[in-house]
């Protein structure tokens, strides 16, 4: 297999407080393996590796904020708690001593279901007691209840730098709280919280950066994911055309995120091909064009296929070329791109990439998903 040149990956970057050595960003991803909610010393020496194998920006698998049935997995993480900090802690020393740089994932599960099927012993929260359009679960999230929410995560942000982290992102994407709220077919509302159009229904995620920024500080970097596809419908899309996506996210933006990571299942494909193509830009590079903000492209790195078509399903995937990467790192569409599954097999990938060690590059194996390698 032929690969170009990926000098591209390896330029540095920085942000706010944030310098990166390279543009290469692990994707969260999780993992599972916190009982009680804790991280132990086998998830301190997992993202330690990824850092020493190159990787410019860890960010960690989604761990939730102080609600509760703010998770949808016994496994999941807690960033709350003196316990589950104190692992956190132990987290980033580990990355730190080791020249990495890491940032949180804070999460709240919404309604959305587990595909284990495990369940709180108390109602899941979300905007209007829905999982997927029709799909009616938990309760519908009081005034009060979104006040506290908010709160929370901005606890979890000021812990996040309290602890030394270098970043925090929010995740708004996949079918989760947030996005519930972005999403028409989950948001129901009437009040303030709702509405017709996407900039009525992202008042919420606003009101979190919003937050978020408050409790970090004006040199702390905020990262925000969002994606058009849920994991309860690959097919959704939140904005149809870049006006409503720069309605959608502008706000969020001048709210106080600095960084958009826009998912994608593939990052090759167009967001909006019926404007500018089949090799168009796809949604980080769009995110980009219409809010000015800096973003990170993601969705099957390296790979040949899909995450909904090998991690969700246990099944493998090989290595594929780096061409159509480089290609849109180097026009810069976008700043950053995260590298997921593959991270998980293989903790080099990236010191292979930048010494063009590509016979060693590795694909996905479903067993990595059976432990912290």
């Amino acid at each position: 297999m032929s690969q170009p040149d990926t000098s591209s990956l390896f330029r540095p970057f920085s942000i706010r407080s944030l310098e990166l050595k390279n543009r290469i960003v692990m994707a969260p991803m999780t993992r599972l393996f916190s009982p009680e909610g804790v991280p132990g010393p086998a998830s301190a020496a997992y993202y330690r590796r990824r850092a020493e194998g190159n990787v410019g920006l860890i960010l960690s698998e989604g761990t939730v904020v102080d609600r509760p049935a703010s998770r949808n997995d016994a496994g999941i993480p807690f960033f709350h708690g003196e316990q589950a900090l104190a692992g956190w802690k132990n987290v980033i020393d580990a990355v730190h001593d080791v020249g990495g740089r890491m940032g949180p994932q804070i999460w709240h599960t919404g309604a959305a279901r587990y595909i284990n099927g495990w369940e709180p012993d108390v109602p899941v929260e979300s905007p209007s007691g829905f999982d997927s359009p029709g799909d009616a679960r938990g309760v519908a999230m009081s005034e009060e209840d979104i006040a506290d929410t908010v709160a929370a995560f901005a606890k979890a942000a000021a812990d996040a730098k309290r602890l030394g982290f270098d970043t925090v992102e929010i995740h708004g994407a996949h079918g989760y709280l947030i996005d519930q709220f972005f999403w028409a077919g989950t948001n129901l509302r009437n009040d303030r919280y709702g509405g017709l159009t996407i900039k009525d229904r992202s008042r919420f995620a606003v009101e979190i950066v919003g937050a978020v920024r408050e409790a970090v500080g004006p040199d702390f970097p905020i990262i925000m994911r969002v994606s058009q596809w849920k994991q309860q419908d690959f097919s959704a899309r939140l904005a149809a055309s870049p006006a409503e996506m720069e309605n959608w996210l502008r706000p969020l933006v001048e709210a106080g995120v600095d960084v958009l990571h826009v998912s994608q299942r593939r990052f090759w494909e167009p967001e909006f091909p019926e404007i500018d193509g089949e090799n168009g830009l796809n949604g980080a590079g769009w995110a980009k064009k219409v809010t000015g903000a800096a973003t990170i492209g993601v969705g099957s790195v390296g790979l040949d296929n899909d995450v909904t078509s090998s991690a969700f399903v246990g099944k493998g995937s090989t290595s594929a070329s780096l061409d159509r990467l480089v290609e849109r790192m180097e026009r810069d569409e976008f700043d950053l791109i995260a590298v997921g599954r593959v991270l998980l097999s293989d903790p080099l990938w990236a010191a292979k990439v930048e010494q063009g060690d590509h016979a060693a590059l590795k694909g996905f194996d479903a067993a990595s998903l059976a432990e912290l390698i």
